[in-house]
């Protein structure tokens, strides 16, 4: 993609993605509150999904006061949340106020995204892989059972996240079998009305890293993507697996930080 090209996705990413965004699930809801500040916050279906700040609109006077007004508003629900924040967002200092607010930030991440049309051809699994896709609660486990391994710790958002997905008309998620053994998983989320579609969790075990199996997974949901009408993909990308989007054409549009808010 063009210096141009990029530019204009970042807006683009932003009204989409951000301001525009939907319920990830069955009983989870996004609300526009602008009582404080401009702020859309994700309310999880319960207190195990995920919930949080993805867009917010501030500036130095309304800053505090919208962050004080989510904290309360998350706190009464007795629920952690996160507060998305991207490395464009105002006002400049909120880093330094969400962390006086009792935020605690996690790894940075680089928000990447490519143009479906324009990945290089994949040339399928590496010999001795093939791709499962995730269709029941049997493929849930051998995903989950992969991630696991890949990330060392515990996955049960992540399955509550897969069990969810199953009622999709299209596999969101697909798992790398290496014989009956799981050796890789990863996901999307389709965004309708957008021409983005996410993809996450991609994690392969210590043993079958290096030998394309993220590449394979990356060209297996770019694929479905397309046949429904989908442009880009987008990732928050890992310093590990940075390099490897950059190789397939995916540009960064920036960072982004999340920032984790315990009652």
């Amino acid at each position: 993609m063009d210096k141009d090209t990029v530019a204009a996705l970042l807006p683009l990413f932003d009204r989409e993605m951000r301001e525009g965004v939907r319920a990830d699930g069955p009983g989870a809801r996004v609300e526009r509150v602008e009582r404080a500040g401009k702020v859309v916050r994700h309310v999880g279906a319960d207190a195990g999904s995920w919930n949080g700040v993805v867009w917010s609109d501030l500036d130095e006077a309304t800053a505090d006061a919208a962050v004080a007004e989510q904290v309360a508003y998350f706190a009464s629900l007795g629920r952690e949340f996160e507060w998305k924040l991207y490395g464009h967002d105002l006002p400049a200092d909120l880093p330094l106020r969400l962390r006086a607010a009792g935020f605690v930030a996690e790894p940075t991440e680089t928000v990447m995204v490519a143009a479906i049309a324009d990945l290089p051809a994949g040339s399928g699994p590496p010999e001795g892989i093939r791709l499962l896709p995730v269709t029941d609660a049997a493929s849930v486990d051998l995903a989950v059972a992969a991630q696991e391994r890949a990330f060392g710790e515990p996955r049960e958002q992540h399955r509550k996240l897969l069990l969810d997905q199953l009622d999709s008309d299209v596999p969101l998620a697909v798992v790398a079998m290496a014989g009956d053994v799981p050796v890789s998983a990863a996901r999307m989320e389709l965004h309708p009305g957008t021409s983005f579609v996410s993809l996450w969790g991609g994690g392969t075990v210590p043993e079958w890293r290096g030998r394309g199996i993220y590449r394979a997974l990356v060209h297996h949901r770019a694929r479905l993507a397309a046949e429904r009408g989908y442009h880009h993909l987008h990732v928050d990308a890992s310093a590990m697996s940075r390099p490897i989007l950059e190789r397939l054409g995916f540009v960064g549009l920036g960072t982004t930080t999340p920032y984790v808010f315990v009652p």
